[in-house]
């Protein structure tokens, strides 16, 4: 059997721009794999959530009647305990949930905007 001679330059510069076009999309056009879609969408929602409690956590530790005792605990602690003294408070617990959460304390102590004593 003859093959035309265009075939094979035409099979090699399809590949030749099957590879162009992956390497152009994913590098420049920010193309992505599903698993890394899949991460980014997931960080995004916990970082939307996190935004839309924050307000929750300051109203709370407003709304609260043992306030001052708590803040006065809270600056007290330095590092990491800061945010554990306000996990212990209860304001950074999501409605709906029974264990106070990390990120939200962390978040909401920055909000708080404590000065360390």
């Amino acid at each position: 059997m003859n093959t035309p001679e265009w075939l094979i330059p035409g099979l090699v510069g399809a590949a030749l721009g099957g590879v162009i076009v992956a390497v152009g999309g994913f590098s420049a056009l920010g193309w992505t794999t599903g698993p890394r879609a899949d991460t980014l969408a997931r960080t995004m929602a916990t970082e939307q959530v996190m935004a839309a409690m924050v307000p929750v956590c300051v109203e709370r530790s407003r709304a609260d009647p043992e306030r001052m005792d708590h803040l006065a605990t809270i600056r007290q602690a330095s590092g990491t305990g800061r945010r554990d003294a306000l996990m212990a408070t209860g304001w950074a617990t999501m409605p709906g949930s029974t264990a106070p959460d990390r990120a939200l304390a962390a978040a909401c102590l920055t909000a708080l905007d404590l000065p360390s004593s």
